[in-house]
């Protein structure tokens, strides 16, 4: 019985009987997946712990069947996407074929790639770990090492014409093991290397035409889901990365005197209607059910897993249903604002980097000095 006394899944237990759909709360106990593992929890025979699920044979139930215990205080939270990068590089250093350069890649992948991933997580604590980028650099790290293998060449003894050929030979990675070199340089390991970076190349960027009749019909049209045309009008209007967006959360709106603002950078900026109605209705929308009753959300943007925000590639795809293409549209939404916002505003209002903020209004035909300048400025006057 899960519920039994006031043991540890008697919160899990207070929450099945409140499920305001009794049939999918038992469909949910009694199926051979997540129901089935809470069953071994409850019997003793399987460790309530992070641990024991992440072993579990069924990794897909285990890993719902986590969320609904964090979700409900049964187990303390955690990061994922860190923890899943964790178990990735040690898995991925533990192949045999990394050779000469073994401990040389363990100590990048630990002290750069990993460490890089956990300070970045403790600075942003509302939002999970990057870790794409990470497995890139890493990637690219082993694919270099391995390009000197062959050439029975050891780092230390690793020639610019060394790293040409590679670079030439490789493609992209020429240009991802930048990261390592970096690294190799400040660890005293090997310098005097230089990486020419490929010049940077933006694709497509939507017409403002065709990106404002796309955000007039998801500003008007009522019969599209609510999720749906409050995150296509945040890429088509403040050029925000679906990444961004699921991990929005509830805490990140304000209203005040009857306007609602929305926190994107460092300034919270004022929502007009129409827009602000349908924020206003995504906080108040029903939630998803997942077949038991979940404490409220902190995500503006809840995914089927308790506690779980919605899964960026999937929204992407349901945007793409609807003809909203997000690179393009982003883009063109951020070269529209460049080119009519000092690179300082784009940084506090819609909260990306100072140098992508740069770049965004350099590729507008805007003018940087004047950011710079008060880049300067700002600096004297820090103590």
């Amino acid at each position: 019985m899960i519920g039994a006394g006031d043991g540890p899944l008697r919160p899990v237990y207070d929450a099945v009987i409140a499920a305001a759909q009794p049939y999918s709360a038992h469909n949910w106990l009694s199926s051979r997946l997540s129901g089935a593992i809470l069953a071994e929890i409850a019997s003793g025979t399987l460790e309530l712990s992070h641990h024991a699920l992440d072993a579990h044979s069924s990794p897909r139930a285990a890993n719902f069947l986590r969320h609904v215990l964090v979700a409900h205080g049964v187990l303390p939270a955690r990061d994922d996407a860190l923890v899943g990068l964790e178990e990735w590089v040690t898995g991925r250093l533990g192949s045999p074929d990394l050779c000469a350069h073994a401990a040389l890649l363990r100590s990048y992948g630990t002290w750069r790639v990993v460490r890089r991933a956990r300070d970045r997580r403790s600075s942003a604590p509302r939002r999970q770990a990057p870790v794409a980028y990470a497995k890139i650099c890493l990637n690219a790290a082993i694919a270099f090492c391995s390009f000197l293998e062959g050439r029975d060449t050891m780092l230390q003894a690793c020639t610019q014409a060394d790293l040409d050929l590679f670079a030439a030979e490789h493609g992209v990675k020429g240009a991802e093991v930048a990261d390592f070199l970096d690294w190799a340089k400040t660890s005293g390991l090997k310098a005097g290397l230089s990486l020419s970076r490929p010049r940077r190349r933006e694709g497509l960027a939507m017409d403002d035409e065709a990106r404002i009749e796309l955000s007039r019909r998801l500003l008007h049209d009522d019969s599209l889901e609510i999720a749906d045309r409050v995150a296509g009008c945040l890429v088509l209007l403040y050029g925000q990365q679906l990444s961004r967006i699921v991990s929005m959360r509830r805490d990140q709106l304000s209203e005040h005197d009857g306007v609602l603002r929305l926190e994107l950078g460092a300034t919270r900026i004022d929502l007009v209607e129409p827009l602000a109605g349908l924020v206003r209705q995504l906080v108040s929308a029903r939630r998803p059910k997942n077949g038991v009753t979940s404490p409220p959300s902190a995500w503006l943007f809840p995914g089927l897993d308790a506690g779980q925000h919605l899964n960026a590639a999937h929204l992407g795809n349901r945007l793409r249903r609807l003809g909203v293409r997000v690179m393009p549209g982003r883009r063109g939404a951020l070269v529209y604002l460049a080119g009519r916002l000092p690179a300082a505003v784009l940084v506090d209002v819609l909260g990306i980097a100072p140098t992508t903020a740069v770049h965004w209004v350099q590729a507008a035909g805007g003018d940087w000095s004047t950011y710079a300048a008060q880049l300067v400025r700002e600096r004297d006057r820090e103590p």
